[in-house]
């Protein structure tokens, strides 16, 4: 349960969450960073974890006096990501059966809509999916799943997918570093972080509505 609480926590009070880590633990907070990064992207029934939003502060938390090194923790958070996804690709290659297969209170752990909303994004992008997956939650855990569950080619999937990383890392991490130096952005900050989230679950909104429509239209 207190587990749960400090995913909410993280997701709700973003800022607060990471100082007070830091101030507990001080440089372990990188390890702390990379754990929660490579777990959203690498194990496939954790998709809800506050990915951008937790980039974007910190970002925000490097550019404070005395703050992170925002020169050692970008590729770190880039190599937690492109590791990440491919566990997953490779979990999904491997081992999809029993993944999926996976319940709790009989209730599957992997969700068939997230398997369907991450095909519709491959259908409709193709391979360009494995970098534009990266800012929809939900769908950038899952994706690589789906890629190793479909077996794309491995030399496919990597170069993408490393691509994707940076760009997901670094843009996010780096738009927080410039905005953190803000005062209005470091006063309205969990304003700012909100906008983040809503942008980042916009597509799947749009997607649910669109599907309505068409249902309707059928």
């Amino acid at each position: 349960m207190e587990y749960i609480q400090f995913f909410i926590d993280l997701l709700t009070n973003t800022k607060e969450v990471l100082l007070a880590l830091f101030q507990q633990y001080g440089t372990y907070i990188y390890a702390i960073l990379f754990l929660i990064i490579f777990v959203e992207t690498g194990l496939v029934i954790f998709p809800l974890l506050p990915g951008d939003s937790l980039l974007f502060t910190a970002g925000l938390l490097c550019a404070q006096p005395s703050g992170l090194d925002i020169w050692f923790l970008i590729p770190l958070l880039i190599f937690a990501a492109v590791l990440g996804d491919n566990v997953n690709y490779f979990v999904g290659k491997y081992f999809s059966e029993k993944v999926l297969s996976w319940k709790i209170n009989g209730k599957p752990l992997v969700k068939q809509e997230w398997l369907d909303k991450t095909h519709e994004f491959f259908e409709k992008n193709g391979t360009k999916t494995i970098i534009l997956a990266r800012f929809v939650p939900i769908v950038r855990t899952v994706t690589p799943f789906v890629s190793g569950i479909g077996r794309m080619n491995y030399r496919v999937f990597l170069p993408f997918d490393i691509l994707g990383g940076v760009i997901w890392v670094g843009s996010i991490t780096t738009i927080g570093y410039f905005l953190g130096q803000v005062p209005f952005v470091e006063k309205h900050l969990e304003k700012f972080i909100l906008g983040i989230v809503l942008l980042s679950v916009m597509p799947i909104f749009w997607q649910a509505i669109k599907q309505r429509l068409n249902a309707k239209n059928a």
